[in-house]
């Protein structure tokens, strides 16, 4: 899903592009998907590659675990760039804010609906790639960036179908830990420029707006750009 990216950057740094656990061909283990696993799981490969400082980009998922990193190891982390981590789910600062009660009810609700979810098999990689490219036709969305994503967005089974590298176990587990994140935690912590990088949905949303203006006001230095469909305005910066 990066490949449309990393040709913009490669030129000029040394690009490490890992697929976290449980995605891609990394292992999936039954546990370890809170954020905090994953950003340690990225500094130890950073150790293992002798670097001692990077730039981190990241986007939805990419993006908290870049923010847990910066977070934990200050000087590890010269820049952030956010694609994500604009909200917390539940609580303040979050999408659905109320009554204890009230969120456990909306939690079990959500917990239901993950359980719902089909683990779909396909014949051939060619048979999702062609349902996933006619969705995107009519949205008028599709490009060659999305056929490189969706040719290694599939896992072989035993009998030679295939399913998703992202199993739905997998997605529960780092769902249910995400819920319970406060973000805020984190930006307390960052010491590096962060670049943060909503959609002008997003944007245009007042609680993820307020959210993020509350996670500016504990930065230094941030910059916040709005992705519109053809280019990009900068409304504030610190």
């Amino acid at each position: 899903m990066w490949e449309g990216i990393i040709p913009q950057f490669e030129k000029n740094y040394s690009i490490v592009a890992p697929d976290f656990r449980g995605h891609g061909k990394s292992d999936k283990p039954e546990t370890g998907y809170h954020i905090d696993d994953m950003a340690n799981d990225i500094n130890l490969l950073l150790q293992r590659l002798n670097i001692d400082h990077c730039h981190i980009i990241g986007s939805s998922m990419g993006a908290e675990v870049g923010l847990s990193l910066a977070a934990s190891h200050p000087e590890l982390v010269l820049s952030l760039i956010c694609e994500g981590a604009f909200y917390n789910e539940f609580g303040e600062n979050g999408l659905f804010n109320g009554t204890e009660e009230e969120i456990e009810h909306r939690k079990e609700g959500l917990q239901a609906q993950l359980a719902e979810r089909i683990e779909r098999v396909f014949k051939s990689k060619k048979e999702y790639i062609e349902e996933e490219k006619a969705k995107l036709m009519q949205q008028g969305l599709w490009n060659d960036y999305f056929l490189t994503f969706f040719e290694n967005n599939l896992q072989q089974l035993e009998g030679g179908s295939f399913t998703y590298c992202y199993l739905n176990r997998v997605r529960t587990e780092y769902i249910q830990k995400y819920w319970d994140v406060k973000f805020e935690q984190y930006y307390k912590k960052v010491q590096c420029p962060i670049l943060f990088l909503p959609s002008e949905e997003e944007w245009g949303n007042e609680e993820i707006r307020s959210s993020l203006h509350t996670f500016t006001s504990l930065l230094d230095t941030y910059e916040i750009a709005r992705v519109l469909e053809k280019n990009i305005t900068l409304p504030h910066n610190s």
